[in-house]
């Protein structure tokens, strides 16, 4: 048994239908306590992301944290994931990332309310928080392995799944197949260029994702609405396909093997989370350090981060792949959608998504790597911090150098082990964030 298939049966493992069913389970139990808050309370949230008062204690403002947090979830799960999910399971998993995120938005609006209301300061004077916060002060001090489990796993995802690999991965394959630049070159300039921000903590990295993030959403929105202009005849049928395959098998078409409702399942719900990571517990970790008075403030703009990430760019990442053919042509990870780029844009399409790819994929790095350390301060003290983002530069220079299916597998992975704290957390803290939502829409009733 060779090494990539002991990843495949652990990941089997891990993803099976009993995380899968907590994942979704505790977004059902959440969107019904919290009365569909994620569709009643949206316009608010939206609007929130630039009218928040930012006032109370905090290291950086909301629209900071939200930038930080979608720096990190806006990336690969986006263009790679969504089409390793549609490659995988068939059109039918886009669907299943939507379910996934529908119910998310309560999972993450709850991340967001517990990070606010647990968090607590560093010994650098630095606001700490996050589910290894909420798990030990609201849980119980009893649970505190349960915490450790969580940070631990963090620390994983930060170094050897998310924070790095596929996402160096992604930007070298992509900007070799481009341009065709040495992807281990690709991999050291992107390593000295993450260096150069993390060094300056959670404020560096704030300024420079809330420049980058809202202008690599926007360039990328407006190329893939342009695609689906082009192939506007197409939407209907795809959108059919989506439905279709989601409740029914997909036939073998082109270079696509067919596939099973389970897996359209499995992929869309996995990709999803991987996409948005509601749930996941990494995005509180951001929310922490917003300066806010209200718990429920800062969830209802935590909540935006998976409508943005989900509902909006893995749709239309979803449809401009499934309206131009490119899922059943039998190519791999970021080339399916560049491939759907180059259908409509042959010439600066590929190009354009490589820069989105790279932008994507270089916030994420950054705000993982804001999450790894938090996780590993709340281990083993600030004295770790410094060594911990010396070894996370090195991690990065190496993500060039894996194959793409061991990455996503152990990305996976930790992905799993990650979760599984943090939704126990937002099962028995149910009543508290339900409390504080009743007490901030009291006070905005009163305002």
């Amino acid at each position: 048994m060779d090494f990539l298939t002991i990843l495949n049966n652990i990941n089997d493992f891990v993803w099976g239908p009993p995380l899968l069913a907590l994942l979704v389970g505790t977004g059902i139990f959440l969107t019904i306590r919290l009365g569909l808050l994620q569709v009643i309370k949206l316009p608010r949230a939206l609007k929130l992301i630039f009218t928040a008062e930012n006032e109370g204690s905090g290291d950086i403002n909301s629209f900071g944290a939200l930038c930080t947090a979608l720096a990190a979830t806006v990336g690969t799960g986006n263009i790679v994931g969504v089409s390793t999910a549609i490659a995988g399971g068939g059109p039918g998993a886009l669907f299943w990332m939507w379910v996934a995120a529908f119910f998310g938005m309560a999972t993450k609006y709850a991340e967001g309310v517990l990070a606010i209301k647990y968090r607590t300061t560093d010994q650098n004077g630095e606001v700490s928080g996050g589910p290894m916060y909420y798990i030990e002060r609201g849980m119980g001090k009893k649970f505190k392995p349960l915490a450790i489990f969580f940070a631990v796993s963090g620390v994983l995802v930060a170094l050897l799944g998310v924070g790095t690999f596929p996402q160096v991965n992604a930007i070298s394959q992509s900007i070799q197949s481009t341009v065709g630049v040495d992807p281990r070159i690709t991999g050291i300039v992107i390593a000295v260029c993450v260096g150069l921000v993390i060094f300056g903590g959670i404020q560096s990295i704030s300024k420079v994702s809330e420049k980058v993030v809202p202008f690599m959403a926007v360039i990328y929105i407006i190329f893939s609405v342009a695609i689906l202009i082009f192939s506007a005849d197409q939407i209907i049928p795809a959108l059919g396909l989506v439905f279709k395959g989601a409740f029914t098998p997909s036939a073998a078409i082109g270079g696509f093997g067919g596939a099973m409702v389970a897996k359209a399942i499995q992929m869309g719900i996995a990709r999803g989370v991987f996409s948005n990571e509601s749930g996941l517990g990494s995005a509180p970790i951001a929310a922490a350090a917003a300066k806010t008075k209200w718990a429920a403030e800062q969830g209802l703009i935590s909540m935006t981060g998976t409508f943005i990430d989900t509902i909006i760019i893995c749709t239309l990442t979803g449809l401009s792949i499934i309206v131009t053919g490119a899922w059943h042509g039998g190519a791999k990870g970021a080339v399916i959608t560049q491939q759907a780029f180059a259908t409509i844009l042959p010439t600066i399409g590929p190009l354009l998504l490589t820069i989105c790819l790279t932008l994507f994929a270089f916030t994420t790095i950054l705000g993982w790597c804001y999450y790894g350390e938090r996780c590993l301060e709340y281990v083993a003290g600030v004295k770790a911090i410094q060594p911990y983002r010396v070894v996370f530069v090195v991690m990065v220079a190496l993500g060039a150098y894996l194959k793409l299916e061991a990455i996503w597998i152990l990305a996976d992975i930790f992905n799993g082990l990650m979760a599984l704290p943090n939704l126990i957390a937002l099962l028995a803290l149910s009543g508290v964030i339900v409390a504080e939502t009743k007490a901030y829409m009291a006070y905005v009733a009163n305002k």
